[in-house]
């Protein structure tokens, strides 16, 4: 997968840097988005490999950005993984109902 696109969307920007450099360190490209709008349209204009996915974002939250990902046919099909400090058992609960 390396040389892959991979859409990040956080709006941290030091969560944002890490995560850039780790993968463009491994040979990944990357793009990133700050907001789950801006996430949602690159996704529909750039087709990443997959996407990192912040929860709680400006805007729309991530969960609202994956179901409209997964309401599109053109982006429903590419992987997201969220990334998040929610830890509590229930916004875990709450992450994986929704599709993540």
């Amino acid at each position: 997968m390396a040389n892959e696109l991979i859409l990040i969307v956080e709006d941290n920007e030091k969560n944002l840097k890490l995560v850039r450099d780790v993968l463009q360190y491994k040979g990944y490209q990357t793009i990133e988005a700050g907001t789950g709008e801006d996430g949602v349209r690159l996704a529909r204009e750039r087709g990443p490999a997959l996407i990192l996915m912040d929860i709680q974002l400006p805007g729309i939250d991530g969960i609202t950005a994956l179901g409209q990902l997964r309401a599109d046919p053109a982006t429903r099909a590419i992987p997201v993984i969220a990334v998040t400090a929610s830890a509590m058992t229930q916004d875990r609960k709450k992450i994986m109902a929704a599709g993540f």
